[in-house]
Parts: structure tokens; sequence; C-alpha cells
């Protein structure tokens, strides 16, 4: 089945047909306006057909159209401006979005939108005062196309192709929806521009928002600046250390008395900018300040993309160990902006590939197969070659596979208890190299060592073969992740081990693989014997 790119409504004179063929111009895909197939299909212009059968008869015929079309078409398509508020073509189009499409509600300037629509004329529904006869279906209409669409775009004060490719950027999102039990529900959205949503998650109710970023991210914080500027917001810059050594309850506090000193009430917000340490103050900042205010994540690397600025999970570091004082909390919006990416250093990119590559080792298989077959392209990573590359499109839908598969886990066990630990696969040994390594080793590169002991110890167990073994260290190997460590002694690692967040009492417990990709399952207190002979065994 063929289904159209993106469907585009809005009311009269808003200029879907225009910034409809121009995005389809852009996009080299055909376009079809359906008043246009309407008159071709009954031999007559829509005026004349409305003044002999009636406004009744012409929607029967607009709604069928439109049902054929959305099934056998693979362009723009752009609909006339009451077609929305017929019922049948409301699940018709419920349907199409359920099967991944767009519908774009192009939101213009009523002034200019009235003004064009007078300009064209032939337009029943305007006959008599049509400004009046305007106005008073956009009262009608307006809060049923933002029901009906999943994609607003607002186009005031805007050029046709301006408005084009602010469409065609944003019809070329991947979106992620997050919820579940306790979840007040989120997007994820990814793709090029996707910061410009971050100004859409707060509404009116939010005056102030504290910006929180590092000063390696300065050209993005900028951009958020702006943008939330631009909407009208009081905007707080807030500049933190860079990764881990922002991380921490003197960062946190300092960040408290600015906010104490700005008047920060509970009806403000938090933006974060930056990587996986600066995603996770910020949430956990907005957690704590005034028992939890609104915040959104703007992720700039590939891990916090893909890890830290989803799900919930916020904290900060202590002496004790890594992440153990925090909230789950979960942010109103995240926005996965590929811009960003083109900044990122090789190695910088490569240590996410860490965390992508332990989601398809616990669940989506087919990650494996992707980064499988880019392997080379992706440990060649150059930011400056990376935007508008087919090396683009792979990482998308690799953020898009990873966050999805933590989702899912997330949904089900926001806080922890059970299955949400599963996410956890390579990190009972990565927690403790971070530590021992102070911070200097990535949180991805001790990832990837994470699960290649995660997978010696499995199969020393009996749970999988050597040959999944030998893929866990070819497949990250290829990746340009570390698959071996050899920092601080077993002794000192089996104690912050022993300090890890699944484990109970004094017993250790590990994920593991059952079998092959995809089986996971909790190990409890394993011998200590094959504990510490999986730890020999990454030791190159």
């Amino acid at each position: 089945m063929k289904r159209p790119r993106a469907v585009i409504i809005g009311m009269m004179g808003a200029g879907k047909t225009r910034v409809g063929k121009e995005v389809a111009h852009m996009m080299r895909i055909p376009f079809a306006d359906a008043d246009v197939e309407i008159e071709r299909e009954v031999g007559m212009k829509i005026p004349a057909y409305f003044e002999k059968y009636g406004e009744p008869a012409f929607r029967k015929v607009e709604a069928d159209l439109i049902a054929d079309f959305l099934e056998d078409f693979d362009g723009i398509f752009s609909l006339g401006g009451g077609a929305p508020m017929t019922p049948s073509t409301q699940d018709a189009l419920a349907d199409y979005i359920a099967a991944g499409g767009r519908v774009v509600y192009l939101d213009a300037d009523p002034e200019e939108a009235m003004e064009r629509a007078n300009r064209g004329g032939g337009r029943p529904m305007l006959a008599g005062d049509a400004n009046a006869r305007w106005k008073k279906l956009y009262k009608q209409r307006d809060p049923v196309f933002r029901e009906v669409a999943n994609v607003l775009v607002h186009t005031r004060r805007q050029t046709p192709q301006v408005a084009a490719r602010k469409v065609m950027d944003m019809i070329s999102e991947r979106r992620v929806h997050v919820t579940g039990t306790a979840i007040e529900p989120y997007d994820v959205v990814i793709g090029e521009g996707t910061m410009n949503h971050v100004t859409e998650v707060f509404g009116d109710t939010v005056n102030k928002v504290a910006l929180i970023h590092t000063q390696p991210v300065q050209r993005h914080s900028d951009r958020a600046r702006a943008l939330l500027r631009q909407a009208g917001y009081e905007v707080y810059d807030i500049v933190v250390p860079d990764a881990e050594a922002g991380k921490t309850v003197e960062v946190a506090n300092r960040i408290w008395e600015r906010l104490g000193d700005e008047g920060f009430t509970r009806s403000d917000a938090i933006v974060g900018v930056g990587g996986g340490a600066a995603t996770d103050l910020a949430g956990f900042i907005a957690a704590t300040w005034m028992r939890g205010i609104r915040y959104a994540n703007c992720p700039t690397s590939l891990l916090a993309m893909v890890d830290a600025s989803t799900g919930g999970k916020t904290g900060v570091n202590t002496s004790a160990g890594k992440n153990l004082v925090g909230s789950f909390y979960t942010p109103a919006g995240v926005f996965a902006d590929t811009k960003t990416l083109a900044s990122l250093p090789n190695d910088i990119f490569i240590e996410g590939l860490g965390e992508v590559a332990k989601s398809g080792f616990i669940e989506d298989t087919e990650i494996l197969r992707i980064l499988e077959a880019h392997a080379d392209e992706l440990r060649a990573f150059d930011g400056a070659t990376f935007l508008g590359s087919g090396l683009e499109d792979v990482v998308s839908e690799l953020i898009e596979r990873t966050v999805t598969v933590k989702v899912h886990h997330v949904s089900a066990d926001l806080k922890e208890k059970g299955k949400r630990e599963f996410l956890n696969y390579g990190h009972t040994l990565a927690h403790a190299i971070e530590k021992l390594e102070h911070f200097r080793w990535r949180h991805g590169n001790a990832v990837a060592v994470g699960t290649v002991y995660a997978a010696e110890l499995a199969h020393i167990l009996g749970y999988i073969d050597q040959d999944l073994v030998d893929y866990h260290r070819s497949l990250l190997s290829s990746l340009g992740l570390p698959t071996s460590w050899n920092g601080g002694s077993f002794e000192d690692v089996l104690a912050l081990m022993h300090k890890d967040k699944k484990a109970r009492g004094n017993m250790l417990r590990f994920v593991v693989l059952d079998g092959g990709p995809g089986n996971v399952i909790h190990l409890e207190n394993p011998p200590a014997d094959a504990v510490e002979e999986a730890f020999r065994r990454i030791r190159s």
C-alpha cells in the first residue's frame, strides 16, 4: 500500500497548495490537491457542485476521494479547508497516523490567511461577509485541526519557501512516544532542527526558564536561548562544568542558590542542553526544585540522545559512586537534534555506540544488523560531512530504535524495580571502571567493556556459547569501541560492584543474556570464582 509522505491541512488561505507544492518540489515527489482531484472526478468546479448538489453531497465525494488517496498516493497531499471536519475523514487520518503518517496543520496568521482567501475567490464557505465567515469557521475548526494533526507548523510571516523547508524538516522527523504508569506522556523527537520544538512544551504558564549547559556546547545553547527568548520566556543562563565534573552535589547546590536568587517558582522551567551529564543534572535540578518543575532536554551527543536524556532517570555522583543520589522524574519533551552531532569529535560520537549496541543485545537485534552493515562508516564518523549524508539517516534510525528499546522498559518499570534493570546490561562493571578511572573513561566505552564482561560471565556459567562472546568483541571492535580494561584490581572492582544499584544486601546481581541476544535475565549472586574469572578475561 502506498501512503502519502505527508497530508497538509489548514484554514482557507493558509497556503496549503503553495506550500505543499514547494515541499513536493524540494523532496522530488508528486503533489496532489484534493480540491483539484475532486473537480476532475465530478467534472465541474467545486462552487458549481456546491450550488447544484449541496454541501453534504460534496463532503461525501471529498471523504471518499481522500480515503482512496490515503491508501494509494506516495507524495504530498493537500486537503480542502473543511475536509478534516468530516468524521469519516478524521477516522481515515487517524489510521494514516497510526501507520506512521504525518498530518501537518499549517497554522497561518489569520489576517494573512483571510486576505489570501478573499483574493483567491470561488469559496462557497465564505459566501457573504467573507472575513466574518472565515473567523467563525476558524473558531470551529482550529481545535479540531489541532486534535487531528500530529505535526503543527506555524507559518506566520514566513515565505512559502521558508514554510516549506520547515514542513519538510518536520515531516522527516522521527518520534517516539513515551507513556506508562506514573509517566506524564511526552515525545522524543529525532531529526534535523528538532530543537525548534523546545518552545512548544511549556505553554503560557511558564515565565522563567533556566538554561543549563556546558561551555563546549555554547553554539547549541545560544540557539536554544534565542528560541526561548523569541517565544517570550525570560532565560537565565547557567553554565556547568563539562562531563561528570558537573554532576556533583556542589554544582547542584550552586544552581539551587541561583534559582532562589532569581525567584524561580513551581510554574517556571528548566532546559538542559549538552551531553548525558548535563541532561542528568538538569533533570535532577528540575525534580528537586520546589519538589518538581517542568523540564525539557536538548541532548547534543549520541550518548545523551540514546540514554541519559530519555527515561526520566536523573541524578548526581558522590564520592561513594556514580548516580547514587537522584530521582525518577520525566521530562516534558526530548529534542534530539541531529544538527548538534555535526559538532562532535569522532571519539565522542563513537562512545555513544556502546549504549546503542547494548540495546541491540538486550532486545532489538535489528540494531546489531545495522551496526554490522555500517560499522566502517560509523567508525569513520566525521561531523564535517555528516549532515545530509546517508549516514545521517542510519544514525537517526539507530537513535529511534535505541530510544524505543529504552521506552519499552521504562514504560513498564519507571522506578527500576524489575524490567528496567535490563537496561543496565554491562553497567555493573562499567560504573566501577568509571569510578576507578576518576571518570576519565567515557560512559559508552565503559559500557562496551562491561557488556563483554557480562558475556564472559554468562558463558562461564553456561548461559551462552563462546561464539556469542566472540561476537560481542568483534562487533564492538569494528565500531572502534574498547573490549578490555587494565585499570584497578579485582578487589577494588568487586567492592564497587557490591555498591551497584542492582545489588541486594551483600549479594551481587548482574544482567546477562540467556541463550542469545534479546533474551535477558537477572543473575543472582553468581559463584565468586566465576565473577573473578570473567574479570580476568577482559584484561588485555
